[in-house]
């Protein structure tokens, strides 16, 4: 299925941060920004069902976007470690206070039960969610939102409904998924898209990115965004949990996504508690060869 958001960009902000009780000001809108989205990782807490690290990077979001423009914000999936109604019951309250939409999709966690609790569960986090998977077109950008069909992977009719949105998409893509395809991170190769018709999705000639979280990398010892090809990846974080390389060291993080009016492509990383972005995590490009394909 597919639901296709045409959302218009969002102009100045005003509404209340609940979370600090900061006084929000008027923004004077930027001519050259077109979309700007933030992007949350993994969760999945264990052995307790607490969200200390979701709680302030949504605090953080919120903040952020009291002084500049936050379209929305994303969810590259594994929220609720095996999928348990305590895990969910735990997290909805906590996203629940964005000030801004979430668009989530699912990840192997959540696929430890069924995709009906799942959607139940993200309707309480945004009600215009009805389906796993989905579309949205942005003007500069078209993003699709590709849950997973089982685990982490692809069935063919989940490759051939990506295809589908990537061929009609009007603008270059931005592809959300929760897994990359294996070999991408060499820090877990082994780990990722399993099915060789994955090929396919990456060779499409509109896609600019996949953003994609699962391995739960520590940005500071791994290396977290790059270009193969004409394709970049970008990976998100877990902000409950660190596992590569290892697991002695966790810094929560999330990341950021302006697109200009100009087609330049802009990702931050934000590590809770700092309001400014981590210039050492910095990582650019541009989609503007990719718009007339």
């Amino acid at each position: 299925m597919k639901i296709d958001f045409r959302l218009a960009v969002l102009g100045a902000i005003s509404a209340a941060l609940f979370s600090t009780g900061c006084t929000v000001h008027a923004q004077t809108p930027d001519p050259d920004l077109a979309l700007r989205f933030a992007v949350l990782g993994d969760a999945e807490p264990k052995p307790e069902a607490a969200f200390p690290g979701v709680e302030a990077a949504v605090r953080d979001v919120n903040v952020l976007a009291g002084r500049e423009q936050i379209d929305f914000v994303v969810g590259v999936g594994d929220l609720a470690h095996k999928g348990t109604v305590l895990q969910y019951d735990n997290v909805t309250p906590v996203l629940q206070q964005l000030s801004r939409p979430f668009y989530p999709i699912m990840g192997n966690e959540e696929h430890n039960q069924s995709v009906a609790r799942y959607l139940g569960y993200a309707r309480q986090w945004n009600p215009e969610i009805t389906s796993e998977s989905f579309v949205q077109d942005h003007g500069r950008v078209t993003l699709v939102y590709a849950s997973p069909n089982m685990g982490r992977d692809f069935h063919d009719d989940g490759i051939d409904w990506i295809l589908e949105q990537m061929r009609a998409a009007p603008n270059p893509v931005f592809l959300v998924v929760h897994a990359a395809q294996v070999g991408v991170y060499p820090e877990n190769a082994e780990k990722g898209v399993e099915n060789e018709r994955f090929a396919e999705v990456i060779a499409q000639p509109k896609l600019a990115a996949v953003i994609s979280g699962d391995l739960h990398m520590d940005m500071d010892r791994t290396v977290h965004s790059k270009q193969i090809g004409q394709v970049h990846y970008l990976h998100i974080p877990g902000l409950e949990r660190t596992k590569i390389p290892d697991e002695t060291r966790h810094t929560p993080m999330f990341r950021v996504f302006t697109i200009t009016q100009a087609d330049e492509v802009h990702v931050q990383t934000y590590e809770t508690g700092n309001p400014q972005p981590l210039e050492r995590h910095a990582y650019s490009f541009s989609i503007a060869a990719l718009r007339n394909r």
